[in-house]
């Protein structure tokens, strides 16, 4: 399917599935593309209340954190040790969590390139930025 086809749902997750597919059918022109991956902190967790409590519960076990991005590239390029893309909802760019935006000023601090975007093609452009950068 094509990315554009992936992302006419005008959800994130439409958006960010636009992202992988393009990054599938760029890997070969971009072989570090193999190790983009998403960090999954967001989204549903249960149908109601007490099925959402225990998945909640199991995955902050497991060390889901509250902001962390939803993309990760950890690829060297210049100063950057990695590339972090926060994924929103289109039309959704300011609703960035204080959560998102400690995160983002954390990883920026550690050497990370962070952005924060609400669409597919703007995620492609910084990624594909950062990965022709040397």
């Amino acid at each position: 399917m094509k990315p554009a086809d992936l992302a006419k749902s005008g959800t994130e997750s439409g958006h960010q599935r636009a992202v992988f597919a393009w990054a599938a059918l760029n890997v070969a022109r971009y072989p570090e593309l193999k190790w983009l991956h998403h960090i999954p902190n967001g989204g549903s967790r249960g149908d109601d209340a007490k099925s959402r409590a225990i998945r909640g519960g199991a995955l902050k076990a497991e060390g889901v954190k509250t902001g962390v991005s939803d993309l990760s590239l950890p690829v060297k390029r210049g100063e950057f040790s990695g590339l972090y893309v926060e994924m929103k909802k289109p039309g959704k760019i300011k609703t960035e969590s204080q959560d998102q935006k400690d995160f983002g000023a954390f990883v920026k601090s550690q050497g990370f390139g962070y952005v924060c975007v609400d669409n597919w093609e703007d995620a492609v452009k910084v990624i594909e930025d950062y990965l022709q950068w040397h």
